[in-house]
């Protein structure tokens, strides 16, 4: 049986952009456009851990605002279970310690990136949740 990861992501808003992080070289799956967010902890809740990882990588301070949506990615050899939630930041500047880059995108246009695959539901969720 293939082990499941719940990670939890951070959809940061900013009046019509969001925020995406680049992968660097050196990490999994490197070059691939995400929401920034990682691995919950044992006993940690998801605004838990979505703080704490967004401090850990890109050094901000973030409010946990509603869930975005769920979705249970199967890569090669894991299953992903992402859960996202919109955020805020509220406290800090941007430094990478995991990513390469990072980019404030129009929310009309986040499927030109090259997103992985278990983040483009979450992207269409966010078109969608923009323009009802």
């Amino acid at each position: 049986m293939m082990k499941t990861i719940k990670v939890i992501a951070g959809v940061i808003m900013h009046e019509d952009k969001v925020l995406i992080t680049r992968r660097a070289p050196k990490e999994k799956m490197a070059g691939g456009w995400e929401f920034p967010g990682g691995k919950i902890e044992l006993n940690e809740t998801p605004q838990e851990c979505l703080i704490r990882e967004l401090r850990e990588e890109l050094n901000i301070t973030v409010s946990v605002g509603e869930f975005c949506t769920e979705v249970n990615h199967n890569y090669d050899d894991i299953i992903i279970n992402l859960v996202a939630y919109y955020s805020t930041i509220v406290a800090g500047e941007i430094m990478m310690t995991v990513h390469d880059k990072y980019k404030w995108v129009r929310v009309a246009d986040l499927l030109q990136y090259d997103l992985l695959p278990a983040d483009v539901p979450i992207a269409k969720k966010i078109m969608e949740d923009f323009y009802e």
